[in-house]
């Protein structure tokens, strides 16, 4: 007996490794699956990242090598230069800048001094500044290109230095600089579905999709070399911290696991930044940075410990089953008749089970199903209406842009014909050597252009597609934009716009981009009402009143008729002529009010003509302004 009970102990200790066991060999290999799944997904992100870094850099790496070009900036940098010169190539600079779109660009001479720079009106300007410490100013001078990604020292702006040797025939005369910003493609990063970081070759985290991983390092660094950063001022002493990456181990193609304890991350992003992650690295081309993606390891973990799970729980079935079969041959030899009542009670009960667990399995997995597909439907609904809407709200943009490019065309028309003049003037006035008279018509020109950008720039900015975010936006402020906008139909019309707006300026909670655009569609409908009559006018009320800003604009038009009442914000219904609109300007304006919180309605005004109530939640005291 006591032989008998350890043999039944030490089969039982068996059964129980190795169900232990099944349950390890399943977890490994649906871990490694896992791991290859997310290192394959990890490759093509890599490789997506990568092209975008290239060429958000490719962009700007021509401009600094253009300067020389300029018979100005080569002068500039003679020994005999006047800061008459200086003011000259700076307001050049400052023009090339704004229309590369970059932080800055400035020319130094072979001592490091900055001798012309964009940012010269400026009070923090590097006019005048001492940069032979940059590193990428001796590269150029030394290799003719020099590059670097650095912390500026006067506004303490992160951007990318791109650095080229000025050449005055085959003689070196200074070093052009262009700064470039990466703010862009890191917004872009933050909507990935992993963290991406770019280190230099300090192991330095200088971009990242995680705000709060830039400017650490991936290592500890030694004093020698923060001194050196002392003295370089590539990162305008910031305090470096380490990111706290711990390799658990390394896999092939140079992918590694490990572990992100980096503390107070957690809510600095929507996807995990701490806990385990698979790392792919690879170096960018042409520069000593280096790309690395992290995917997290949680997806692969809960799959392998499902895995785990099921195997653990099926070598347990098969235990007990054979434990089972064991119990129904021992009893077989003592009692026939009770083995038999046992495996026909075991059987029943083992059918019974199993046809439970099917049939919950298979009612579980009809509704994962269902739900999957509802949610799948769900979202491409709400994307498809979000992009219908998107697109239907710049089309109304364009459609008023449309009808205003008569008027922008004659504005632009009076200096492009001054432009043309002038300089004309400026060619024989230079052949005759009269520089004083070429300089008073290139500022002319100068005024001209500014002004051609005024009456664009509002188009431009009217135009751009909207986030769609809410913010606190004055409305003073957006009614100005849109009267700016529709500044040469008003001229054209001959219209009056009275404008009154109460002391104390409503602020309301909105998208700023789209009530300018319901303002412009509601004056231009109003301008629209008034074709023809003698002395237009347009009267616009703003007040603040029980936690809502009220806008009411009213014309002096025939007024809306019992039909167009009715119909006055259904899409494509309109009073207007043939060709003269779509019908979707009071459409997209009442469901972009109605999306804010607010309400849109139209009357015919007792004292004659029509008048739309437009009405918004007011901003709390707080409430950031949109960006």
């Amino acid at each position: 007996m006591p032989l008998r009970r350890s043999l039944r102990h030490l089969m039982v200790l068996l059964l129980l490794c190795g169900v232990l066991l099944s349950g390890w060999l399943a977890y490994m290999v649906a871990l490694r699956v896992g791991q290859a799944q997310i290192q394959a997904t990890g490759l093509h992100r890599l490789e997506l990242y990568t092209a975008s870094l290239q060429r958000e850099i490719s962009k700007y790496a021509f401009l600094p090598g253009t300067l020389d070009l300029e018979k100005e900036v080569l002068a500039l940098l003679a020994p005999d230069a006047s800061a008459a010169q200086a003011e000259e190539v700076s307001a050049y600079l400052e023009q090339l800048n704004e229309r590369a779109g970059t932080l800055s660009i400035y020319v130094i001479n072979l001592d490091g001094r900055v001798v012309a720079t964009s940012n010269w009106r400026r009070p923090d300007s590097f006019m005048g500044e001492d940069l032979q410490f940059r590193p990428y100013f001796r590269d150029a001078l030394s290799s003719g290109t020099g590059r670097l990604f650095g912390i500026g020292t006067t506004r303490g702006e992160p951007g990318y230095y791109l650095a080229s040797a000025l050449l005055d025939g085959n003689r070196t005369v200074g070093v052009a600089v262009t700064k470039v910003s990466l703010d862009q493609l890191e917004q872009s990063w933050s909507t990935v579905e992993a963290p991406v970081i770019v280190t230099d070759e300090n192991g330095v985290v200088i971009l990242g999709s995680v705000p709060d991983w830039k400017f650490t390092a991936l290592r500890p660094l030694d004093e020698n070399t923060r001194r050196a950063f002392d003295q370089t001022l590539q990162y305008n002493r910031r305090a470096l911290t380490p990111l706290g990456i711990k390799v658990l181990s390394d896999l092939d193609q140079g992918a590694r696991v490990v572990r992100v304890a980096r503390e107070g991350t957690e809510m600095a992003s929507v996807y995990p930044v701490t806990g385990r992650f698979l790392t792919q690295a690879r170096a960018l081309p042409g520069t000593p940075w280096t790309l690395t993606v992290f995917s997290h390891m949680a997806r692969a973990d809960e799959a392998a410990q499902s895995y785990a799970l099921i195997a653990s729980t099926g070598a347990a079935f098969l235990a007990l089953l054979g434990f089972m079969l064991n119990q129904r041959r021992r009893h077989q030899r003592d009692r026939v008749r009770d083995r038999l009542a046992a495996r026909e009670a075991l059987q029943a009960a083992h059918d019974e089970l199993e046809r439970k667990v099917q049939q919950r399995t298979s009612d579980l997995q009809q509704t994962n199903e269902r739900l999957q597909q509802e949610v799948q439907e769900r979202i491409r609904a709400e994307a498809t209406l979000r992009a219908a809407q998107n697109e239907l709200v710049q089309a109304g943009k364009l459609a008023v842009i449309g009808q205003l490019s008569t008027g922008v065309a004659h504005e632009l028309n009076q200096p492009l014909t001054a432009l043309r003049t002038l300089s004309g003037n400026s060619l024989r006035f230079l052949e005759r050597g009269d520089l004083a008279t070429v300089q008073v018509n290139l500022e002319r020109i100068a005024q001209l252009a500014d002004r051609m950008g005024l009456i664009t720039g509002e188009l431009r900015a009217f135009a751009r597609k909207s986030s769609g975010e809410p913010g606190a936006v004055p409305v003073r402020a957006a009614l100005g934009n849109a009267l700016a906008v529709l500044e040469s139909r008003i001229q054209q019309t001959g219209a009056k716009v009275d404008v009154q707006v109460a002391e104390t300026e409503p602020v309301a909670w909105c998208d700023g981009n789209r009530l300018e655009q319901v303002l412009v569609n509601l004056i231009n409908n109003a301008l629209d009402a008034m074709a023809g009559a003698p002395t237009p006018c347009v009267h616009v009320r703003c007040e603040l009143l029980h936690g809502q800003v009220h806008v009411q604009v009213r014309d002096h038009g025939p007024g809306l008729s019992e039909e167009a009442i009715a119909h006055l914000f259904e899409p494509f219904f309109t009073t207007k002529g043939s060709g003269d609109g779509l019908g979707l300007g009071l459409a997209l304006s009442a469901g972009i009010v109605r999306e804010s919180g607010g309400t849109l309605g139209g009357a015919n005004h007792p004292g004659g003509g029509a008048v739309f109530h437009l009405t918004l939640p007011a901003a709390q005291p707080g409430q950031p302004k949109p960006s």
